[in-house]
């Protein structure tokens, strides 16, 4: 039987600058793929784009292969997770980036209460992984802010109110 899924790869740097590459299927988003692979990106909101802490930054590295390279076993550790040597930044992530559909209001707004927010940020339940995005590198921010848009609703004031809720 012929698939029409294809596998990516995607890197992501860590808190601590350690790298970790996977390979994964299109149509797979990454706050999915952080947390399939045991990786610190809590997703509070289940990725429904209501809260901002699958915050990641697009970055470009030199410890991603080529996209579309075959993995090596230098690639893989024996946990299926690349080798532990902290990732180094070799210049601006506009290529990547500028490879992402454009955020929507409720991701920009969500992005607004981000810690540590850039000019390459983004949610990562919102980043789904396609042809254009393999070979992709993304840093996860040092802090998270859960802070959701339910915590903004009927106008944050303790008091009085009917707690409706008047959703997002």
């Amino acid at each position: 039987m012929k698939t029409s899924t294809q596998s990516r790869r995607i890197t992501y740097i860590d808190k601590q600058s350690i790298p970790h590459t996977f390979v994964v299927a299109d149509g797979s988003n990454l706050l999915d793929i952080a947390q399939a692979h045991d990786l610190e990106m809590e997703g509070a909101c289940g990725g429904s784009c209501a809260c901002s802490t699958c915050h990641v930054i697009v970055t470009d590295t030199n410890f991603c292969a080529k996209p579309g390279a075959p993995l090596t076993a230098d690639d893989i550790g024996h946990d299926g997770v690349s080798g532990t040597e902290p990732a180094e930044d070799l210049g601006p992530p506009e290529e990547f980036y500028d490879r992402i559909p454009e955020p929507s209001d409720d991701e920009n707004d969500m992005l607004d209460l981000a810690f540590g927010l850039t000019e390459t940020s983004r949610l990562g339940c919102q980043i789904v992984m396609c042809k254009e995005l393999d070979g992709l590198t993304v840093r996860l921010p040092g802090m998270t802010r859960n802070l959701q848009a339910s915590d903004f609703d009927g106008g944050g004031g303790s008091g009085s109110g009917d707690g409706g809720g008047g959703g997002v």
